[in-house]
C-alpha cells in the first residue's frame, strides 16, 4: 500500500511552512489547536505531494487560507482540490481577509464542516 500521509520527502517543507506562518495562519491556529472544536487539527500535513496548512483526519477536513498567490493559482487548487476530495477528504478554503476581518464566520463555517 502507498503512504500518503507525511510523506518524509516532504518532512523539510512542512517544517518550514508551520516556522513560517501567515499571521492569518498563526491566527486561526489559536482556535483550532488543543481540540478546541471538539476535534484535532493538524498544521501542514501532507497527503500525497500536497500540504494542507490544516487537517481533521477524523472528520478528513482540510482548512486552507488562501492569500494573493492562490488568485494566480487557480488551476493548481482546482486540481489539488479534486485530488483530495477523490480520497473523500473536504476542503474548506478562506481567504486571508476573512480570517482577519471575521474569525468567528471563518470558525461557524468550521464548525458546521465538523459537525456533518
Amino acid at each position: 500500500m502507498m503512504h500518503i500521509h507525511n510523506k518524509q520527502e516532504l518532512y523539510a517543507r512542512r517544517k518550514e511552512l508551520r516556522t513560517g506562518a501567515t499571521p492569518q495562519e498563526a491566527k486561526l491556529w489559536e482556535f483550532l489547536r488543543r481540540n478546541q472544536l471538539g476535534y484535532r487539527f493538524r498544521r501542514q500535513q501532507s497527503i500525497g505531494w500536497y500540504i494542507l496548512d490544516f487537517y481533521c483526519p477524523e472528520k478528513k477536513l482540510a482548512v486552507e487560507i488562501d492569500g494573493e498567490p492562490h488568485k494566480a493559482n487557480e488551476e493548481y487548487d482546482a486540481r489539488r482540490t479534486e485530488y483530495l476530495n477523490f480520497r473523500g477528504i473536504t476542503v474548506l478554503r478562506f481567504w486571508d481577509d476573512e480570517v482577519d476581518n471575521d474569525i468567528e464566520k471563518v470558525i461557524s463555517k468550521i464548525r458546521t464542516a465538523l459537525s456533518l
